[in-house]
């Protein structure tokens, strides 16, 4: 799973992470039968891991660097949280009922806007605003919040600071802030 190549930053992570969302939306799509409950599982499992990535990670820098950084994350994280719930009601219907079919359309359409919009007022903004080796410290920490992600997503639980801060994963996320410079005010 980890072909990453190891300069990759945490702009381009996140984007292949979006890519392989939108990949694995149009596999459910497409598919039918056991084929659709598996690219469902997939693609729950995904998403669970690519916002744990978004939440300790991204959203904490925006914040940092963005003017008006937090009404751009409160969207992100409401938006966050509706694809949570309807992740949960959809995760209880037939795969093969008209019901399903249309409420995961509407997913698909609101999941691909969210990621739309992270990429153009998030990530944009990140890149503008942090240096190469800092983007590529943000990847491996992505990576190691996501080693760490529940399996499914559960909604109520979107952290507006980290809520995996215990062990030594608070101990790494200290020391990529402290890496990020963010410490200077302490």
């Amino acid at each position: 799973m980890k072909t990453l190549d190891t300069d990759q930053d945490v702009i381009r992570y996140i984007k292949g992470q979006h890519q392989h969302i939108k990949a694995l939306m149009e596999a459910v799509q497409s598919s039918r039968g056991q084929a659709r409950v598996q690219a469902f599982f997939e693609l729950r499992r995904l998403m669970a891991v690519h916002e744990t990535a978004e939440e300790e990670i991204i959203h904490p820098a925006t914040r940092r660097v963005l003017e008006g950084g937090e009404a751009i994350i409160d969207a992100r994280l409401a938006e966050e949280r509706a694809a949570k719930e309807a992740l949960l009601v959809l995760e209880k219907l037939d795969v093969e009922s008209p019901w399903f079919e249309s409420k995961f359309a509407a997913l698909q359409r609101d999941v691909l806007a969210h990621a739309e919009s992270e990429e153009n007022e998030e990530l944009s903004a990140l890149e503008l605003h942090l240096e190469p080796e800092q983007l590529q410290r943000m990847r491996k920490a992505a990576e190691i919040a996501e080693s760490l992600a529940p399996t499914r997503p559960h909604p109520g639980v979107e952290s507006k600071a980290a809520n995996l801060l215990v062990g030594p994963f608070a101990a790494m996320i200290d020391r990529t802030r402290d890496a990020l410079g963010s410490r200077h005010h302490h």
